[in-house]
């Protein structure tokens, strides 16, 4: 990425996610991880975009705003790491919990995602440049259990992807995967959001297979019950006791025509499901 300035979307999205692709590596050099994740997805919005302040009204009123975290703040950089098909097989088949891939992948996703940040955040002081970074997981109201800043909501409004009747973001690679963002002072071009819904309930088409998957009482066809989720999640914390917290689940992002991909519009859910 050449001086400080991109010249378009494009420039800065592969400047970026090659920085991605770069931090990714290093972190498997240095810990041999379980490869969990496929090639990452990468967006920016810009911190002047209206759609912020809306989150006050469709998260929560105390939803932070990019110029929260930094004064300076012009653009928010959203990354999403997709899981390896096999993972997504794994917890879609384990019973009752989550599979131990699931919770192990969790354990070591929130150390890369933070890794990532780090990376990024120095190559943009390199440039000159702030960032603020903020963390994968546990930045939520335990009492409301709502999220004060919400990956998948900066996700939606970078155009990563749109939200699916599960609540997940489906991108491009599907729902399976975790999101990082973090602040910067520095002027990137906004990506473009998508022009079409990518979950086939809310493009009007017969699915509800994330519904189907959820056994404990949280996702329904007509509402979703996040404190029924919670528990759920906290069982799971509760049997894998050798791991650090793992209050995950991710049955109804798993064995759906979304997990992995975009469900193509013209084919049922059942000819699609992992």
């Amino acid at each position: 990425m050449p001086e400080v300035k991109a010249t378009c979307d494009q420039d800065a999205v592969l400047w970026l996610k090659g920085e991605i692709l770069a931090a990714m590596k290093a972190w498997k050099d240095e810990h041999g991880e379980n490869n969990y994740w496929r090639e990452p997805l990468v967006a920016v919005a810009s911190a002047d975009d209206p759609l912020f302040e809306k989150l006050k009204e469709v998260v929560d009123p105390e939803h932070a705003v990019p110029r929260d975290l930094l004064p300076e703040a012009r653009s928010v950089i959203v990354f999403f790491l997709p899981f390896q098909p096999w993972m997504g097989k794994e917890n879609d088949k384990a019973e009752p919990f989550a599979a131990r891939s699931w919770a192990e992948s969790y354990v070591t996703t929130n150390k890369l995602i933070a890794s990532i940040n780090d990376h990024l955040k120095n190559r943009l002081k390199e440039l000159g440049r702030e960032a603020c970074v903020t963390p994968a997981t546990h930045n939520f109201d335990r009492e409301k259990l709502v999220s004060l800043w919400s990956h998948k909501h900066l996700a939606y409004i970078a155009g990563l992807g749109t939200f699916g009747h599960n609540s997940l973001l489906i991108t491009e690679a599907g729902c399976c995967g975790r999101l990082g963002s973090l602040v910067t002072d520095m002027v990137l071009p906004p990506t473009e959001r998508p022009g079409k819904e990518h979950c086939f309930t809310k493009a009007g088409k017969r699915c509800l297979v994330c519904v189907k998957k959820c056994k404990y009482g949280a996702l329904h066809e007509t509402h979703f019950d996040r404190h029924a989720c919670y528990k759920q999640c906290m069982r799971n914390e509760s049997h894998f006791t050798d791991l650090p917290l793992v209050d995950v689940c991710g049955k109804c992002g798993c064995g759906l025509p979304c997990s992995h991909r975009i469900p193509a519009s013209d084919s049922p859910p059942a000819q699609q499901a992992d």
